[in-house]
């Protein structure tokens, strides 16, 4: 074996890199609206003191599109939740519903705080505002729209 044939061989070989640069800069990722709503969505729902999200006549509109095969989960998801999404920022828009006898200033607190930490962990989306407009108190004695919606005979 010549000189340089053992030299080549004994020294490690550097991997060659392509495209240049971190792997995660190679490309744009894009959030739709509708993502980060039902991500708003749940987070809204999982707070106490939140009986609904969505005026009554969406949430009458919803529970009838339930009924229909393929018009379901995704809907009720996102109900009630308007967002406007940025390259780097997000804005939302929340309408619900809650509980008679909560404080409605401690449960818009909580889904202001529980929406934000949700859509930031989730989408590394900024969230600059969270509205919140209360459209309905849930009495104890009212019957949810849902039940009504359905037939009373089987």
């Amino acid at each position: 074996m010549s000189e340089s044939q053992q030299q080549t061989a004994e020294q490690p070989r550097t991997p060659t890199k392509r495209g240049g640069g971190d792997p995660a800069s190679r490309g744009r990722t894009t959030i739709a609206d509708g993502v980060v709503e039902k991500i708003a969505g749940l987070a809204a729902r999982d707070v106490v003191g939140v009986h609904a999200m969505g005026s009554g006549l969406a949430r009458t509109l919803g529970a009838v599109r339930e009924r229909v095969p393929g018009g379901g989960r995704a809907a009720t998801a996102s109900r009630g939740v308007k967002a406007e999404v940025g390259e780097v920022q997000t804005a939302v828009d929340l309408e619900i519903v809650v509980d008679y006898g909560v404080a409605i200033a401690d449960v818009a607190r909580s889904v202001r705080e529980n929406v934000i930490s949700a859509v930031e962990r989730m989408t590394g989306l900024e969230v600059v505002e969270v509205n919140i407009a209360v459209s309905d108190v849930k009495l104890p004695d009212d019957a949810d729209e849902e039940e009504e919606a359905e037939p009373r005979l089987q």
